[in-house]
């Protein structure tokens, strides 16, 4: 048998000979990484160099454009590598640094929309105490818990499951999962899926409570209130929930196919489900968010016409 200490690699059994094709698969996932990184830093420098975006919003908005650049740079590079390589190991290091990088920008993610419902809880709720209830110690202290409390939670979730004894080395998935990583060991793995549990009920349960919260009581105060705040609601609001409608759908179906046998969905159509939310939820936010938002659009306008 072998243990963790004996196993230098894991292999990613997902990956199959498509020829020719890996061209253009590695062209088309090119061209979604340079597009992400390239819309995501040109709101970064836009939000950061206008004094008017300077509002707790749009800072939370740049948070979670910084966390689209980081889950993004921690897949995109490698599966271009995998794409192109005719073998589809990782080093075992590797495979944990991407499993931490990976599951970290989730918890972050979920996090960051979470403290943006708030944000808008307080805005459509309390009008008038919005400035002094959102102070810009708060904002610091928000978007500070957003980043290392899920870093914290992960580091736990990574620490244990490199301790494990391993009785082999093949991950059926196009990149490194920490329940695949799980379910080869010959150890017992009781502490793992009791941490699992907590890990998830913490960066995902926890966030989307608090999101349905705030968004019962915009709710409330939008049936009640006049149609001036209905629409205010409606235009800050729309843009969030199809962010995290779209990231909690990919982000489910991967949990599901990680944790279930889901051998009658199509090989292809599975791999293309489980990398949905990490490489599309980071170019839709920021679309998503310069289409919506009228200030960075206008931003946005007035950059590129004065170029042109």
């Amino acid at each position: 048998m072998m243990n963790s200490t004996q196993i230098s690699y894991f292999k990613l059994a997902a990956y199959f000979d498509t020829g020719l094709l890996k061209y253009l698969y590695f062209m088309i996932l090119t061209l979604l990484y340079v597009l992400t990184v390239c819309a995501n830093v040109l709101l970064i420098v836009i939000i950061c160099m206008n004094r008017s975006l300077h509002e707790p919003m749009y800072l939370f908005l740049c948070s979670l454009f910084v966390n689209e650049l980081y889950g993004s740079t921690g897949l995109f590079p490698f599966l271009l590598l995998q794409i192109l390589s005719d073998i589809h190991t990782v080093s075992v290091p590797f495979c944990f640094l991407q499993i931490f990088c990976l599951y970290s920008y989730v918890g972050v993610e979920f996090f960051n929309l979470a403290v943006m419902s708030y944000d808008r809880y307080l805005a459509i709720c309390y009008p008038l105490q919005y400035n002094t209830r959102m102070t810009f110690n708060k904002i610091v202290l928000l978007i500070a818990v957003t980043w290392f409390y899920p870093f914290l939670v992960v580091v736990g979730t990574v620490s244990l499951s490199s301790s494990l004894q391993l009785c082999g080395n093949i991950i059926d998935n196009v990149y490194c999962v920490n329940y695949s990583i799980v379910k080869l060991a010959c150890s017992d793995t009781t502490v793992n899926n009791i941490y699992g549990l907590i890990a998830t009920a913490l960066l995902v349960v926890v966030p989307l409570i608090l999101i349905l919260y705030t968004y019962l009581k915009i709710l409330k105060v939008c049936f009640s209130g006049s149609k001036q705040t209905r629409q205010k609601a409606v235009s800050t609001c729309t843009p969030h929930l199809a962010s995290l409608i779209n990231f909690s759908f990919g982000s489910c179906f991967e949990v599901l196919q990680s944790r279930f046998n889901m051998s009658s969905v199509p090989r292809m159509l599975g791999i293309f489900l489980s990398l949905y939310f990490l490489t599309c939820q980071p170019l839709f936010n920021p679309v998503l968010y310069g289409l919506k938002m009228s200030k960075i659009r206008n931003i946005c306008k007035s950059l590129f016409c004065s170029e042109v």
